[in-house]
């Protein structure tokens, strides 16, 4: 296999670039030339075969980073297999169940065709950024609760649906 796989992420503190790198070296283990690169770095996607694209989760929507990408590279990714992911309970939740894609985002997996969704488990720790993460982090509510055995199996998935197609 020699499908060449672009993993995109919007992240405010590194968590999700975090488990997108995860998604891109376990890729590269089932054969995929694949890379992670912040989605807001990426110019164009036509090089491609393929591309996964992550969100960390806020208050209910998807990274804006990430929002950016899907709309700015809408005629590109409707013509390639896209997958996404989002990151973001601060709880063992993702793991213990399927979480739905937030609505913006089930709307952009229909209108792009996606193959699919999951969301991890987020990561809060001390140090980041933004008035909200010091609010959840001064209440007791910070933590990792990324699974990365469930995420490298996860693109371990990926690869093998792109040997289908």
């Amino acid at each position: 296999m020699s499908d060449k796989v672009l993993v995109a992420y919007g992240t405010t503190n590194g968590s999700t670039a975090r488990i997108a790198e995860a998604v891109a070296a376990a890729l590269r283990e089932e054969g995929c030339a694949a890379q992670a690169r912040a989605a807001a770095e990426v110019d164009g996607v036509t090089e491609y075969d393929a591309v996964v694209v992550g969100g960390a989760l806020y208050g209910g929507r998807w990274h804006r980073d990430a929002r950016r990408f899907l709309r700015r590279h809408r005629a590109a990714l409707a013509q390639r297999p896209l997958w996404l992911f989002s990151s973001g309970p601060l709880d063992p939740s993702a793991g213990e169940r399927d979480i739905p894609p937030v609505p913006g985002l089930r709307r952009a997996m229909i209108r792009l065709d996606a193959r699919g969704h999951v969301t991890f488990g987020g990561c809060l720790e001390e140090g980041a950024k933004g008035r909200i993460a010091k609010m959840i982090l001064r209440g007791g509510k910070g933590g990792d609760f990324r699974d990365f055995d469930r995420i490298e199996a996860w693109a371990a998935e990926v690869a093998r649906e792109l040997t289908k197609v």
